[in-house]
Parts: C-alpha cells; sequence; structure tokens
C-alpha cells in the first residue's frame, strides 16, 4: 500500500479503480481493507461510478503503530484524513465513515468543513455527542492475556475482532483511551453538509442515529433493520440505502 507522512506519522492509504472519488475512513480495530473492501463496500461503490479511497487510519492496518494514548483524539486522525486529501490533490469530496470512523469523519467536516461535500457516518448515532461508556471494559478486554480472561460482552465482542483482524493489540488499547473524544452539540449544529446517519436496529453502541440526525442542519436518519453494531457494516439494505442517497448528495 502507499503511505504518506502525516505529521510524522506514516499513514498507509489505497486508491481502488477510476471514478468520483469518495473518502472512506474505517472503524475501531479495523482497516482499509477489512472494514470496506471485505464487506463489498468498495466493489458496491465502483459499480456505482466511484473511486474509493481507503485511509488506514494511525495504530491500524499497514499505518504506523502508536502507543501513546494522547495520539490517538478523533480530531488529530481527522487531520491525517485532510492531508491525505492534500497529498492526492482533492479540494472536496464525499466521505464516508463507520463507528469511529464516522467520529472522525464527523471531526473532518467541522475542521476542515471545505474538504468535506456530504457524508454518511454508519454505526454512529447520539453517542457522538456522549461518547463510549465501555471504553475501561474494552480496553480490559485488549489488553488480557487470553481472550478467557475476558469475560464482558462488549469487551470480548472486541477482542475476537481484533484477534480475528491480527490487530495490534497494544495499539489499539492506547487507541481507545482517547479516540472516543465526544462532540459536543453546539458543535455538531455547525456540521451543514448533508449527511446520512444510518445505525443498526439492535446498534446500542452507536445510539439513536435520529437523535443525532435532527441536531445536525441536513441531516437524515436511517435504521438497518435487525443489524448490530458489528454486523450492519456490510449489511445490503445499508449499501443500497446509502447508494440510494449519494447518487442524490454525492
Amino acid at each position: 500500500m502507499p503511505s504518506f507522512a502525516s505529521a510524522g506519522i506514516d499513514i498507509a492509504y489505497e486508491i481502488y479503480g477510476e471514478g468520483r472519488p469518495i473518502l472512506l475512513i474505517h472503524g475501531f480495530a479495523s482497516s482499509g481493507i477489512v472494514n470496506w473492501v471485505n464487506t463489498g463496500w468498495v466493489e458496491a461503490l465502483q459499480k456505482a461510478g466511484w473511486a474509493p479511497i481507503t485511509i488506514d487510519n494511525r495504530g491500524h492496518g499497514g499505518s504506523r503503530k502508536l502507543y501513546d494514548p494522547k495520539l490517538y483524539f478523533a480530531h488529530e486522525m481527522a487531520d491525517d484524513a485532510a492531508r491525505l486529501l492534500d497529498r492526492l490533490g482533492h479540494e472536496t469530496l464525499p466521505v464516508m465513515g463507520y463507528s469511529m470512523g464516522a467520529r472522525i469523519s464527523a471531526f473532518l467536516a467541522l475542521r476542515h468543513s471545505i474538504r468535506v461535500k456530504s457524508a454518511v457516518w454508519g454505526g454512529m448515532g447520539i453517542n457522538l455527542i456522549s461518547g463510549l461508556e465501555d471504553s475501561e471494559e474494552i480496553i480490559a478486554a485488549l489488553t488480557a492475556e487470553t481472550l478467557d480472561e475476558v469475560k464482558g460482552a462488549t469487551g470480548r465482542q472486541f477482542r475476537i475482532f481484533a484477534d480475528h483482524t491480527k490487530a495490534d493489540r497494544a495499539a489499539l488499547a492506547a487507541c481507545m483511551v482517547s479516540s472516543r473524544e465526544p462532540m459536543p452539540a453546539s458543535e455538531v449544529k455547525k456540521i451543514a453538509q448533508p449527511t446520512f446517519v444510518a445505525v443498526g436496529e439492535s446498534d446500542d453502541m452507536a445510539g439513536d442515529p435520529h437523535a443525532l440526525a435532527d441536531l445536525l442542519p441536513n441531516g437524515e436518519a436511517f435504521v438497518i433493520p435487525k443489524r448490530n453494531h458489528m454486523l450492519a457494516t456490510g449489511d445490503p439494505k445499508f449499501k443500497t440505502a446509502a447508494l440510494a442517497w449519494l447518487a442524490t448528495h454525492g
């Protein structure tokens, strides 16, 4: 994968095909390949005429692994994304993020508003404002010696996922400390770009998508039927709804 230095940190990215560019920002413990290629998003977007650009957030995938929690604030990862757009020469384009990637996308839209034409936020509802209550459980799960030591359902879910993707669990634990920084409601209200907020019907981690969309000047909520946080990522109904929305707002 190609990479570039963002504030001295090597960040990996990939560009798929030719067409209209769209930036994809993955979720916690994932990567561009896991979140967007393996779930069929890249293929679906290419068929719709898009040229997806994936970024591996710091500490994830092919990007540099860091172990200082102070280096993982979502607003700093949003700056990484803005620097990637600088490198590729894209002034403005649609941005899609899932879970932590949606939080990063929100900070990108807030801090670098000219770069974000429109946004799709998957797996992120009103908890963009309230943060994540299970952070300590997830950190403990990631740093446990074995999976058998992890008892909480949320912790086990993330530990199993991290092991499956062969992620650097120490880097992820550091990331979890600060990457869930909340965005005040007063700041959310400043995000004027058209934004599609999609959350699984059984997703307890994301929070209510309607409550978040109502705060946005141009927000639209969508509930992904019968899906939780993990299973909603590549859901066909999510793809269909998001692609239709992008056809109008992208």
